[in-house]
């Protein structure tokens, strides 16, 4: 049975002026009928941006703020009554969504603040996790409008749509997820894949203006790429970000897993592209994230005693290291300390989840590679 293609809407945005925002995101949702097609009068919207930690707009790590207002003055044109959260990594939500600018857009539209304080047992499809604690106010709500930002992802290669949807699970509630994970990546993005699935944004709207590179998502460095992209399935949207910075699928843990697991939209073909050419808007360059895994198969039991040369590992930046502690209470394995104001890391029990890197608020820790995976890296290179 052939199975309709899944429309993808691509629209170029260069900066954030909110008028220029405005009318990205109106040529953005025309393909689909506008935001009227989604909201209906009366609906209980929610926004879920990427409210990572607080930094400001121009670190490229949070959803930008001109975009949320847009979307929420579009979704309350259509008659909807808005709410926007999400769980941050650390630190207070109202707190960080006050440092990255979106609590300001909304106060000043009139929107609610959802903190994602309480959760809610579910149980999605599946079934890799038997259950997951997700946030009570993405289930209150008539209809989801996820707004990932674009970033390259220490762990899973890529954070867009899918990982985005990770926000929906409170707090602490987190690590416990990656600590069940441990250090299978595949496990874990079949689980990122299973939590989308099972809460189903009704859209899907991505930040590209300006994306993040290099050591992501919360220590790389701001990347123009000047896109919006939008579009109803996750995974659809994602191949097509993976597609618009040059990745192959296999750099994606979430889309790798959803090829080898038949999922629907995770290949080109399946996708319907709209708006702008796809190839007109591709960036000059898009720098990923080191190689983090080796990944030819070794038997488990030569894994173990290969882990440091077959995996990269977080090594701390002693010269920005302020031990201030925060990569020690959120390490999921309790695999660090700070002993004589030096931070150490037990690579026996760390997982290489990179939660470390992804929070540091001073982007004091460092991605090193195993000799086999420099060498792999290496090849791979000079084999292109």
């Amino acid at each position: 049975v052939n199975t309709p293609r899944q429309k993808v809407s691509l629209q170029k945005l260069d900066n954030y002026s909110p008028s220029a925002v405005s009318v990205a995101l109106e040529e953005l949702l025309a393909p689909f009928g506008g935001m009227s097609a989604f909201v209906q009068p009366g609906q209980k919207v929610l926004l879920k941006p990427n409210l990572l930690a607080g930094k400001t707009p121009e670190k490229a790590v949070t959803t930008h703020p001109e975009l949320v207002r847009a979307v929420i003055v579009a979704v309350q044109k259509a008659g909807g009554d808005v709410s926007v959260g999400d769980s941050p990594g650390i630190g207070n939500p109202r707190q960080v969504a006050k440092k990255c600018g979106i609590l300001d857009v909304i106060e000043d539209t009139g929107a609610r603040f959802a903190p994602f304080e309480e959760s809610i047992r579910a149980r999605p499809q599946g079934g890799t996790y038997q259950e997951l604690e997700i946030a009570r106010d993405i289930l209150d709500a008539d209809l989801i409008i996820n707004l990932p930002k674009l970033k390259t992802h220490q762990m899973m290669g890529l954070t867009c749509a899918v990982k985005n949807m990770f926000g929906a699970v409170v707090g602490m509630r987190k690590p416990r997820l990656h600590l069940q994970a441990g250090s299978d990546k595949a496990f874990f993005a079949l689980m990122l894949l299973e939590l989308a699935e099972h809460i189903k944004p009704a859209l899907n709207i991505v930040d590209a203006v300006v994306g993040m590179e290099g050591d992501g998502p919360g220590s790389g460095d701001p990347v123009q790429i000047g896109t919006l992209l939008a579009g109803v399935d996750v995974l659809a949207v994602d191949t097509v970000a993976t597609e618009l910075v040059g990745f192959a699928p296999e750099q994606v843990w979430t889309q790798d897993i959803a090829r080898k697991t038949g999922r629907e939209f995770c290949r080109l073909e399946e996708i319907n592209l709209l708006g702008d050419d796809l190839d007109n808007l591709r960036p000059g360059r898009f720098i990923p994230t080191k190689s983090t895994d080796v990944n030819f198969g070794l038997p488990g039991f030569l894994k173990k005693p290969l882990k440091n040369s077959l995996t990269a590992r977080p090594v701390p930046d002693m010269a920005r290291c302020q031990t201030c502690g925060l990569c020690v209470k959120h390490c999921p394995p309790e695999a660090m300390a700070i002993r004589g104001q030096k931070l150490i890391i037990n690579y026996q029990q760390c997982i290489r989840c990179f939660c470390c890197q992804e929070l540091c608020p001073h982007g004091a820790l460092l991605t090193r590679q195993g000799l086999l995976l420099r060498l792999t890296d290496f090849l791979r290179k000079t084999t292109k």
